[in-house]
């Protein structure tokens, strides 16, 4: 006889089901696993076999154990496939009775006295199990909450293996845990951070505006204590609100990569992700052995901000090319290939010359900062729409009794310009805001009057502003319009987006 239990893994930001088949026959004590399992997985049987005898249960420790993880050409890997094979063992012993065993998918660690631990991944996998038409997901405590925003399925949550062993020998009742998926979303989403906070930075104020109203990348150049990081916090706040689609993208991200706060079912406020400089590229990017995601994608339909963005290693911001342009990373080992979102609006930080405070500048030569700029490449800054110098703040503006405009009123006018976007580009594949359009949707939607032509002409030729800036100012002169709530691009929009391209002209970078 062999029992069979089913639970489930992900692969990138899926679920898919796994069956857990177990046979014992008499011999030579062994007990084996097979089907692509890693180390994780391997390691189960010691945890198992302990977590087995601790609860008062048999263990056949006089037989041939084999479990076999179908589909075997599959990578198995974590946790969690402690509890089915505890459970398919103790069926093959007779100490479960097979009638709702295969109603269920069966999740969880188990620590060395029976008692369930926290796994990731649990949304996909409940997403999965109400695709494939399970009754419900039997799973750790811990993991209740992030499940249960998956309607139309049961989240039958227990504390250890006696529980679980008692309920399916119908010797107690379980409760389901429930929750409303669209009360949890539509909680308070207050973001802790707000605009108002920063004293002056009018024109810093205005860039960023632009940038969350048309999704634009954006890079802010200007001394230490300038305000950079304080601005760049503080924009998710101004940022529309998510929709219940991109919560959940976002939390299964998170989920899978067991980055999910404790008792959070689900992300309701866009993510802001901040890694340190001596971040390598596979914590930024994602990868490892088993194709993990990094900071990319955890900043998906949020933030992701690199501060001093000339400290970071030059192969670091090179991998960020392909994901800023597809917003999707492809991350290819020599057994699998996986692909994670990562379509967030990029901040970034740096000082204008290795100079610390304004009185270093005068001790570094030309060449010296122009070697300091150069370290953003140009296809890293193909990629970035706006650029805005951040000047130190005036003791006046630092003083000032004067409040300054607070993140609400900033973000309902955002919210109106994205409004007129998504009309604009509805049944356009892909394109949910200025920043996403192509050269086709840039000559549909991006006209310009005789008058506007001559100021980009000359902007090009006196100024010094280079080829790559004409369609970015473009797209930033068509979001200054929507801000306005106009249909037509004109010199005004053309001018004030010109300003936004300091660090490409010919003087800055070549």
């Amino acid at each position: 006889m062999i029992s069979e239990i089913y639970t489930s893994s992900t692969f990138g930001v899926e679920a898919y089901i796994i069956r857990v088949e177990t046979h014992l026959e008499s011999g030579f004590h062994k007990f084996s696993v097979v089907g692509l399992p890693d180390n994780t997985v391997k390691e189960s049987r010691d945890r198992v076999r302990v977590a087995i005898k601790n609860s008062d249960l048999y263990f056949p420790d006089l037989k041939r154990i084999s479990i076999n993880l179908s589909p075997a050409d599959i990578k198995k890997e974590g946790t969690g496939f402690d509890l089915p094979i505890a459970i398919g063992l103790l069926t093959e012993t007779s100490q479960i009775t097979l009638g709702k065993i295969k109603d269920y998918i069966f999740i969880g660690e188990l620590s060395l006295d029976g008692k369930l631990r926290h796994i990731a991944g649990v949304l996909p996998i409940a997403i999965e199990a109400r695709r494939k038409k399970f009754k419900g997901i039997i799973l750790p405590a811990e993991n209740a909450k992030e499940a249960s925003v998956v309607e139309n399925i049961d989240i039958l949550p227990f504390k250890n293996l006696n529980e679980i062993i008692d309920f399916l020998n119908g010797k107690t009742e379980a409760t389901a845990y429930k929750s409303d998926i669209r009360e949890v979303f539509n909680a308070t989403k207050k973001y802790p951070l707000d605009f108002s906070d920063v004293k002056g930075q009018a024109e810093v104020k205005r860039a960023t505006e632009i940038a969350a109203a048309g999704g634009h990348n954006i890079i802010m150049i200007g001394l230490p204590g300038s305000g950079k990081t304080m601005l760049a916090k503080r924009l998710p706040g101004i940022l529309p609100p998510m929709t219940l689609e991109e919560s959940l993208e976002t939390t299964k991200i998170h989920s899978i990569a067991g980055i999910l706060p404790p008792d959070t079912s689900l992300i309701i406020n866009r993510p802001f992700r901040s890694p340190h400089h001596t971040a390598s590229d596979v914590a930024i990017v994602g990868g490892g052995p088993y194709a993990k995601p990094g900071e990319i994608s955890f900043a998906h339909n949020g933030v992701l901000f690199l501060d001093e963005l000339t400290e970071f290693k030059r192969n670091v911001l090179e991998v960020l090319r392909q994901p800023l342009e597809d917003r999707v990373v492809t991350i290819a080992r020599s057994k699998v290939t996986v692909q994670y979102p990562c379509s967030f609006m990029f901040v970034a930080a740096m000082n204008p010359s290795p100079a610390g405070t304004a009185k270093e500048m005068s001790m570094y030569s030309d060449y010296e900062i122009q070697k300091h700029l150069s370290k953003i490449s140009g296809p890293i800054l193909d990629r970035i729409d706006i650029h805005i110098h951040v000047n130190p703040v005036k003791y006046t503006e630092l003083t000032s009794k004067h409040e300054s405009e607070k993140s609400e009123a900033i973000r309902e006018r955002v919210i109106k310009a994205r409004e007129i976007q998504l009309r604009r580009y509805k049944g356009i594949k892909g394109i949910f805001c200025n920043a996403n359009i192509t050269n086709n949707e840039i000559k549909e939607y991006c006209k310009i009057d005789a008058d506007s032509e001559n100021l980009m002409k000359m902007a090009i030729t006196k100024i010094g502003l280079s080829a790559r800036a004409y369609n970015k100012i473009l797209k930033v002169s068509r979001t200054i319009a929507d801000l306005k709530g106009e249909d037509k691009i004109s010199t005004a929009h053309i001018s004030e987006a010109i300003q936004y391209r300091s660090l490409d002209r010919t003087e800055w970078l070549e």
